[in-house]
């Protein structure tokens, strides 16, 4: 990989999406599979199946489009979906996700989750967002591994999520996350170091916290309203330092995701509307396995419980 002088990153054979739907979209024509003007559904219902027509069984009864415009894979015919399902290797396309809501849910600390000596004044800190929308939340943390086919897999797929890095994975190439934030992915605060917080002192964690905050503002232009203490270990002074410098709210997990598994926080081992989900920019070295095929594993789970991926900063 490479990186260009002006910062971006150097993806070598990425194309827009645009000219690969474009690709998909004249194939779906061709072989008449193709839907509405333009080869999108119908225009005034986003449904692929026609006008009036219900969605089916765990399809979501509205389509969705993010306020930053993205999701216009929604709108797409069913052909096109499905062929760009079909070109990562997915048995079908993600679920699409509702129109995010127009006010954003009250966020709370999760009971059992205080830290001692913390009121409601500090950053929330939660594993779910309090939703009914038969959404879920997919997240990466570190950055160590900077796969240029993640990059184009969720760009065509159209499937958000959001990155909370911690700069000593980062930092050997900003450029890269640089082009994720041009595709739409929120960067996030997850440390400079990654170190267990409650060990340190005070002006070591606000370091931690803090400077990654400068950081990310720096390189990417976005100060981060949200932030992961490493392994979700915190205390009172963590919380009261990351509001000091900018933080609103303290996103957890209530599951984790594997290329070969599932490992989750509830008793029934299932996911739940507004579930916030956790992996890792990591790839074979440490799992054997890709990025590409940690994404086809986690979204066959959401899917077939008939979940879709929604933008976690649409609601919190």
């Amino acid at each position: 990989m490479e990186r260009r002088e002006s910062g971006t990153f150097d993806t070598g054979t990425h194309r827009p999406t645009r000219v690969v739907l474009a690709v998909l979209l004249l194939a779906a024509i061709g072989s008449g599979c193709a839907s509405g003007a333009g080869g999108r559904g119908d225009a005034d219902t986003g449904h692929p199946g026609g006008p009036g027509q219900k969605a089916g069984p765990g399809q979501p009864a509205e389509l969705g489009r993010a306020p930053d415009g993205s999701h216009e894979n929604a709108r797409l015919a069913p052909a096109v979906r499905a062929a760009l399902a079909k070109k990562w290797g997915l048995g079908g396309p993600p679920l699409v996700a509702p129109l995010p809501p127009a006010v954003k849910p009250h966020l709370t600390t999760r009971e059992g989750f205080e830290a001692e000596g913390g009121d409601d004044s500090l950053p929330p800190v939660f594993t779910t967002v309090p939703t009914k929308d038969r959404v879920v939340f997919l997240t990466m943390d570190d950055g160590s591994e900077k796969d240029p086919e993640l990059l184009r897999m969720m760009d065509e797929l159209d499937i958000p999520y959001s990155a909370f890095l911690s700069d000593y994975e980062v930092s050997d190439n900003y450029g890269y996350f640089g082009e994720a934030q041009r595709l739409g992915v929120s960067l996030n605060n997850h440390t400079l170091n990654h170190p267990y917080l409650p060990g340190l002192s005070y002006s070591g964690q606000k370091r931690e916290i803090c400077d990654q905050q400068d950081i990310i503002e720096k390189q990417f232009g976005k100060r981060p309203t949200l932030f992961r203490p490493p392994y979700g270990n915190y205390d009172g002074d963590t919380l009261r330092i990351a509001k000091s410098c900018g933080i609103e709210a303290v996103p957890l997990w209530n599951a984790e995701a594997f290329p070969d598994h599932m490992e989750w926080r509830e008793g029934d081992q299932d996911l739940h509307p507004g579930d916030i989900i956790l992996t890792h920019f990591r790839g074979r070295k440490e799992w054997g396995a890709g990025m590409t095929d940690l994404v086809r594993a986690v979204m066959k789970t959401i899917t077939d419980k008939g979940y879709a991926v929604a933008r976690l900063e649409d609601y919190v």
